[in-house]
């Protein structure tokens, strides 16, 4: 594979996509393949079933590299569900003077001794800010003087044996896993701004069995969480009430689904295809099919505004909320977003890159786009991956990440 590509496996409840990504000449990233392939061997972001989950990632990976014409060996895979936990941490050392590389690793290891039980490991580490005496919001402290060195990190955390699970998946598909990324830090890196990061902003990535939530302030990270619901749920609902199969539920929910009644004029009807329950096929108003979605949807932004509400950047997100992944694309998701959060409220579409961009440019290849950017810049100039890869099992990869971090994402 070549040396300037990088590829990203987003590893979904409801859908598989891989993302084939060249660097060009100019530094931008450009999409060369897309795949897509239903997936049904996960529930809520774990592993369920491996040799469908096997199965799925083959024909994802298969349909990219038929339509970039190249093979992939090595990929960047997404990572969530309901095991993922963060933690944020503080570390202070003594220093002689001017701060040097060491003084930092001291620092971070000093934050990272926090205790973490024997069943999981951590994803990443990543910084927020430094303190050097007194002086707070320093974001790279090498070469500083001072007697006292502070670091503020957020520690991310998985469950080993869902993060085995997945690495197993990759690796009996044939391919290596270069690191494991958590999702909504991936989706960061497409559809969200650096003056958004500054000002404060939270990043919903609403998927199929799952939502993502990532608040971020002054430029870092400060806290990511993981809500057990997504738009698998809606389907099931529509399933339930209307008598109708799973599969032809989902093909109603994104014709003729909305998750918000005002926005409904006039009586429309849809026809629903029976066969559950005794059901025949026959046609019911459009206000019904709303009235079973907007409930759910209504329930799953409630966890996450209580999720943000926990936290202590409830008040800060100036620049205020950023739905992304393919819940998103609902008719109304928006308008019912900016009812519950009472804040401004945007559609996060992946830009900043090239190529197939009409085959990508969607709130739900966020992930898949998000992976490859961030590959590309935890490899900086090594494009083979070594500088981010293994970061989820090797202490001393994370913390040259989080030194790199320090220099490079601020």
């Amino acid at each position: 594979m070549d040396s300037n590509m990088f590829v990203g496996l987003d590893i979904g409840t409801t859908k598989i996509a891989c993302i084939i990504t060249e660097l060009g000449e100019n530094g931008q990233l450009k999409v060369i393949g897309v795949g897509i392939s239903p997936s049904d061997g996960l529930r809520k972001g774990a592993v369920v079933d491996i040799a469908k989950t096997v199965n799925s990632i083959k024909k994802a990976v298969e349909e990219a590299e038929l339509m970039a014409g190249v093979d992939v060996d090595a990929v960047w895979v997404g990572i969530a569900g309901s095991h993922i936990n963060n933690i944020n941490s503080n570390g202070v050392v003594a220093i002689d003077k001017e701060i040097t590389k060491e003084d930092i690793e001291r620092a971070i290891d000093s934050a990272k001794a926090v205790q973490i039980s024997k069943d999981r490991e951590i994803l990443h580490i990543i910084p927020q800010e430094f303190i050097v005496d007194d002086q707070k919001g320093i974001k790279d402290p090498l070469g500083m003087c001072g007697v006292r060195l502070q670091t503020k990190i957020h520690i991310i955390t998985g469950a080993i044996a869902s993060a085995q699970n997945i690495m197993k998946c990759v690796e009996n598909a044939g391919l290596r896993v270069i690191d494991l990324v958590l999702e909504p830090l991936a989706s960061s890196y497409a559809v969200l701004e650096k003056d958004e990061k500054e000002l404060g902003v939270a990043l919903i990535d609403i998927g199929g069995g799952t939502t993502d939530v990532a608040i971020y302030f002054d430029e870092s990270i400060r806290h990511s969480a993981v809500v057990a619901f997504g738009g698998s749920n809606v389907t099931k609902d529509i399933a339930m009430v209307l008598g109708t199969p799973i599969e032809k539920a989902e093909e109603i929910k994104k014709a003729n689904g909305c998750a918000y009644l005002p926005l409904l004029r006039g009586k429309e009807f849809i026809n629903v295809p029976g066969g559950l329950g005794g059901h025949d096929d026959r046609e019911v108003e459009r206000e019904t099919v709303v009235n079973i979605i907007e409930p759910r949807v209504e329930e799953i932004l409630s966890h996450v505004l209580r999720e943000i509400e926990r936290t202590e950047y409830a008040d800060m997100l100036g620049a205020g909320i950023v739905l992304t992944g393919g819940g998103s694309l609902m008719e109304g998701m928006r308008d019912k977003a900016e009812s519950i959060f009472k804040l401004p409220v945007k559609l996060g579409v992946p830009s900043r890159f090239g190529g197939l961009t009409e085959a990508a440019r969607s709130p739900a290849h966020a992930t898949g786009i998000g992976l490859c950017m961030y590959a590309a810049e935890m490899c900086g100039g090594d494009k083979k991956g070594k500088k981010g890869g293994g970061g989820n099992s090797n202490y001393r990869s994370a913390i040259d990440k989080m030194i790199s971090w320090a220099k490079e994402f601020f």
